[in-house]
């Protein structure tokens, strides 16, 4: 069990630790801290300062100990930590975007984030903050039809260069097909006639 302690405050560290705590600019963090002090050095006990700081008892016993070691400044300072993890450089980071724009080594259709922190010797959480940032989605592909008209490259030219540079005095319409008809064959065989069924 801890005993109780004894803190010697000198007049000057008590000037400065009242002024903390009647600033309204201090933040409160400040303001217990210098009260825990203030408490301590007129005597009160453990209890008594946790109930008039509102802070824990392992916060009392800290804030004691840091302004015996350190005085007022130890208070007034938050120490240093480091960080959670070290920041992936921007190299590795280049090496995440190449290799996502690559072909998987495995037999795969696409990266997995699993399989790139694997490759990359980094966390998945990290390999997919990268592809985020970079818009890579190497899971989602996008693709359409192209027509097997032999003249659609020209087709398609005359129609978007009337969107583009219409004639002078022209009106462009535009009309699409049908809804649900589709007006070229079937990539797939329709299904075999039965009774009471349209055909295709």
């Amino acid at each position: 069990m801890r005993t109780r302690i004894s803190i010697d405050v000198t007049a000057e560290d008590r000037r400065r630790l009242e002024a903390v705590v009647v600033d309204r600019n201090t933040p409160q963090k400040h303001v217990w801290r210098a009260q825990i002090v203030l408490l301590s050095a007129a005597g009160a006990g453990t209890t008594v300062i946790m109930r008039e700081a509102g802070v824990s008892k392992t916060a009392v016993w800290r804030w004691q100990e840091r302004f015996m070691a350190e005085g007022v400044d130890g208070l007034l300072r938050d120490k240093m930590r480091p960080p959670g993890r070290a920041p992936v450089t921007s190299e590795r980071v280049a090496e995440v975007v190449r290799l996502t724009q690559m072909e998987p080594p495995h037999e795969a259709t696409h990266w997995t984030a699993r399989a790139m922190a694997k490759a990359c010797g980094l966390a998945v959480s990290t390999v997919q903050e990268i592809w985020k940032a970079h818009g890579l989605a190497p899971h989602r592909w996008r693709a359409f039809k192209l027509s097997t008209d032999p003249a659609f490259v020209a087709k398609l030219h005359d129609v978007v260069g009337l969107y583009v540079d219409p004639p002078a005095h022209a009106v462009v319409l535009s009309v699409d097909e049908k809804s649900q008809t589709q007006a070229l064959d079937r990539t797939q065989p329709g299904l075999p006639m039965k009774p009471g069924a349209p055909g295709p």
